[in-house]
């Protein structure tokens, strides 16, 4: 079965970075569009960023840019997000998804067809 696995998750302070992980079994990675989403306590799940097949497109949440960094490696079937100079608002449950739907880069949560159990990150002040 398909499987996404996220790790690289934890505890950081503010100003540190973290490296994320999301590898994918049980399906052809490189045909599907990937995309990290998050979601915070009391919060809805909010998108992150998004890669396309090849790795050549990205697209950032506004308020990401700069600072998070999303790309893949198709031949160890993993998926990556940077994170750089987090802050205590980027505390949330991070995860991993991937869309058959085209090779579009998409925030629409609708449109990925599989999710991983996700990783928690916390960022203390």
């Amino acid at each position: 079965q398909v499987q996404l696995v996220e790790s690289g998750g934890g505890l950081v302070q503010a100003g540190d970075s973290l490296r994320l992980s999301c590898a994918a079994s049980g399906l052809t990675f490189s045909m599907y569009v990937m995309a990290w989403f998050r979601q915070a306590p009391g919060k809805e799940r909010e998108f992150v960023a998004s890669i396309v097949r090849n790795g050549v497109r990205t697209y950032y949440a506004d308020s990401l840019k700069g600072r998070f960094a999303i790309s893949r490696d198709n031949a160890k079937n993993t998926g990556y997000l940077q994170m750089n100079s987090l802050e205590p608002e980027d505390t949330a449950v991070y995860y991993c998804a991937a869309s058959s739907w085209g090779d579009s880069p998409s925030s629409t949560a609708g449109r990925y067809d599989y999710w991983g159990q996700g990783a928690q990150v916390t960022v203390s002040s």
